[in-house]
């Protein structure tokens, strides 16, 4: 029986075009994967949290590309033939965590599919940095972007992908 894992990164706080919010919207989409395909969740979550405002935490992020410790690493996922790499898009690519989090993980044999939430870089160059540290996996470059601030209503976008 074939078994999926959903590794994503999310934040809260305040957001670009949504505000001040209690949840990140990749969270809301995750949790939607989750509910339609029965995977298990993994989040992503950076030794030194982000700054709660915007403008700082892009900033911050920008400082962490290529060294952006996490709180807790995979190790072995050999379970898993499935795995959906989930996050927002950050200075044109996933958050710089989720570079952090893929290192040295074998995906050999596994089927990978990319989903992004953005507010207008779509998917931007998540499916070839992706392609990149998923050596050995399927990957699906097509992958699927959500708008940030409709990640909320996205089920059923989700939902037809899937």
């Amino acid at each position: 029986m074939s078994k999926s894992l959903i590794i994503y990164f999310s934040r809260a706080d305040e957001n670009y075009s949504v505000g001040w919010i209690d949840k990140g919207n990749t969270e809301y989409v995750a949790e939607f994967v989750q509910e339609l395909t029965g995977a298990d969740l993994f989040k992503v979550e950076p030794a030194v949290p982000y700054a709660a405002d915007y403008n700082t935490c892009i900033k911050e992020a920008k400082q962490r590309i290529g060294n952006a410790p996490i709180k807790d690493k995979l190790t072995d996922f050999s379970a898993y033939d499935t795995v959906f790499i989930m996050s927002p898009i950050y200075w044109g690519t996933y958050a710089p965590e989720m570079e952090t989090a893929l290192e040295g993980l074998d995906f050999a044999g596994k089927k990978v599919r990319i989903i992004s939430t953005h507010e207008g870089s779509g998917l931007a160059g998540m499916p070839a940095d992706v392609k990149r540290m998923c050596a050995g996996a399927d990957v699906d470059t097509d992958g699927l972007a959500i708008v940030g601030s409709q990640a909320k209503q996205s089920k059923e976008k989700v939902a037809a992908w899937l």
